[in-house]
């Protein structure tokens, strides 16, 4: 029974209310709840991963640029590659390795 009555006087105790309350409001009704701050910790590690592959892509396309600008063959290839250009006196054939279903 004195442990009963024990924890009704900490429960009426002001400061612990008080405690409590400000805890509460502080979780979840204010403007920088936790819910908030845990969604933009998780926005700012996607957009760290994305920053780090656009930075390769950049990279890479910066390379592929110096060749292209350096090299004739890199240029034909290039050519062939991505727009399908081929000489007068050749036939193109593409092959989709792709299997639709």
């Amino acid at each position: 029974m004195k442990f009963i009555s024990g924890t009704f006087s900490v429960i009426k105790n002001k400061y612990v209310i008080a405690s409590v309350l400000f805890i509460v409001w502080m979780l979840f009704f204010d403007p920088k709840d936790w819910g908030l701050i845990a969604d933009r910790t998780n926005k700012l590690t996607r957009l760290q991963k994305s920053e780090a592959h656009l930075t390769n892509l950049i990279k890479d396309t910066r390379i592929e640029l110096d060749l292209l600008k350096t090299n004739a063959q890199t240029i034909e290839k290039y050519a062939r590659e991505k727009y399908y250009m081929k000489k007068d006196n050749e036939d193109l054939f593409i092959v989709n390795s792709e299997a639709k279903r």
